[in-house]
């Protein structure tokens, strides 16, 4: 496998019209449907939103809402059925299959509910994947800095059946960290994880946006966990119905308890 240097030019990107500072990813009349026989599910229905960079953003909504869907799309995970997504300057819907699984390899990265480890692989191993298959070499003291941070140092012998749900997690984030993404998706990544292991990993995620001014886009049900975002997003029918600044998780939870007694009416 040939290896490149730990950051390659991308030859699919263009000029960065919001310069630093600016939107790291847009959706512009973003719909999605899903053929279902006679009569096809509408999941997205025409959204336009952006993710400006050093930010984090929950997104939240009933089941059925979008949510995942939004993410999904956004993260070039799925093709829209129309409409327009960009991830700094590159037009996802420019890419072939092949471009965009390199570019979600090099700029972007994932958390999700599973922690999709490898259970024959190390931690470290684990945590430098992505970079092992996009040909790229890591970049040692950018990953030491993210094991610490993740606090795994000591862990990176270890496999993922001796470690515990939290640290699992903590892994998943660190592998998605390796090659310095413009933006972390993330969905429902405290699923699966208890109250106090749950906190932490939040914590750790509004950490890698205030002191590495990343970007997150979180999926969640949570209004505890939407608390830990700068901003909340909620979606209805394939909508976004509410662009919410932080309002604490009472408020939240307040606002979907409006928008589920509207939808049983």
């Amino acid at each position: 496998m040939p290896v490149h240097p730990a950051h390659p030019i991308d030859p699919v990107r263009t000029a960065d019209p919001a310069g630093p500072g600016g939107t790291a990813v847009r959706v512009a009349r973003l719909t999605r449907v899903y053929p279902s026989g006679s009569s096809p599910v509408t999941a997205l229905a025409g959204v336009d939103v952006g993710f400006d960079r050093g930010t984090f953003t929950a997104v939240m909504g009933p089941s059925g809402s979008g949510k995942s869907t939004l993410l999904h799309v956004a993260a070039g995970l799925d093709r829209p059925t129309s409409g327009q997504v960009v991830l700094g300057g590159t037009d996802l819907s420019t890419l072939s299959e092949t471009r965009l699984t390199e570019l979600r390899r090099t700029r972007m990265g994932f958390v999700f509910q599973a922690f999709n480890l490898i259970g024959a692989l190390t931690v470290e191993e684990n945590i430098v994947l992505p970079l092992r298959l996009a040909g790229v070499r890591p970049d040692r003291a950018w990953l030491d800095r993210v094991v610490a941070r993740v606090g795994l140092t000591d862990r990176l012998r270890h496999r993922p059946a001796e470690l515990s749900g939290g640290q699992q997690q903590r892994v998943a984030i660190a592998r998605a960290l390796a090659t310095r993404p413009e933006v972390v998706f993330c969905d429902e990544p405290t699923g699966a994880l208890d109250s106090h292991t749950a906190a932490q990993v939040l914590t750790l995620l509004r950490a890698i946006v205030d002191e590495h001014g990343l970007t997150v886009v979180m999926v969640t049900h949570d209004p505890v966990a939407a608390s830990y975002a700068d901003r909340v997003l909620v979606l209805a029918d394939g909508l976004i119905v509410a662009d919410l600044p932080q309002l604490g998780a009472a408020r939240i939870a307040e606002r979907l308890a409006a928008l589920d007694g509207r939808a049983g009416r």
